[in-house]
């Protein structure tokens, strides 16, 4: 169960601000964002190695997306395309709008279920497949959102439950003065001891006996239009209690 969380504030100077915890089996290989697609040039992304997608990126346009697996849904599965692609092919568009268009329009039936948020500094949208064919897309409401492997701020997450008051109480970032303080602290937590089933039930930041668990973290702003403006993603390549967040190199 990965977390996304976004605040979108119409009008402000950074109209979105994003946490997002990546998490996944141990073993499996990953790189940390870049440039890796020779034909997406203005990509930057974290990059599976097995499958070549993405769980998380930002393109020239100053768009991000994100992808989600839905409960149950963990791994690859035989006859289904990865979820990585999902992420690469809403970044190939310039806008929030028109991606979740163009991806609104895929048959579900060819994934496993997901969860796909794509953000720009003026729309956002939350796009859905629970494995039939349809796939939904619907607008993020201005304010605080968070999702996991439900729905958006479904408080049958545990998650959900037990964080989205937290965020909300917490101190906004300040992008401009590289100051994420109280959301990469959350991010960070450990949520319920182990003993009380914490790790399954409402850590944002864990690692499972079998080796699931929160391999990385991003926090990232995407600002209003303006000639020097520019979005700025910090990025911590490990569990977020482990490792600090650092910049990406966007330009």
């Amino acid at each position: 169960m990965c977390t996304f969380l976004i605040l979108r504030r119409p009008g402000h100077a950074w109209p979105v601000l994003i946490a997002a915890n990546r998490d996944e089996m141990a073993g499996r290989p990953w790189l940390p964002p870049g440039r890796h697609w020779p034909d997406r040039a203005e990509v930057v992304a974290g990059r599976d190695v097995l499958a070549g997608g993405s769980w998380l990126g930002l393109n020239d346009h100053g768009m991000a997306a994100a992808i989600l697996n839905r409960v149950g849904t963990l791994g690859p599965a035989a006859g289904k395309r990865s979820r990585g692609e999902l992420v690469l092919e809403a970044l190939d568009h310039a806008d929030a709008a028109d991606a979740a268009a163009a991806l609104s329009g895929l048959d579900g039936r060819a994934y496993r279920p997901f969860n796909l948020v794509i953000a720009d500094n003026r729309d956002a949208f939350w796009i859905r497949a629970d494995g039939g064919a349809r796939v939904t897309a619907a607008p993020v409401p201005a304010g605080l959102h968070m999702l996991t492997a439900l729905d958006l701020d479904d408080p049958a997450s545990a998650r959900v439950a037990a964080y989205l008051p937290r965020f909300a109480a917490a101190r906004v970032p300040d992008p401009a003065a590289a100051d994420w303080a109280e959301w990469a602290a959350l991010m960070a937590d450990g949520g319920p001891a182990a003993s009380d089933g914490g790790e399954e039930k409402a850590a944002m930041c864990f690692t499972r006996a079998d080796g699931f668990g929160t391999v990385s973290s991003s926090l990232i702003a995407l600002p209003a239009p303006g000639p020097d403006s520019a979005p700025t993603w910090l990025f911590a390549a490990a569990r977020p209690d482990r490792a600090s967040h650092a910049p990406v190199a966007l330009q």
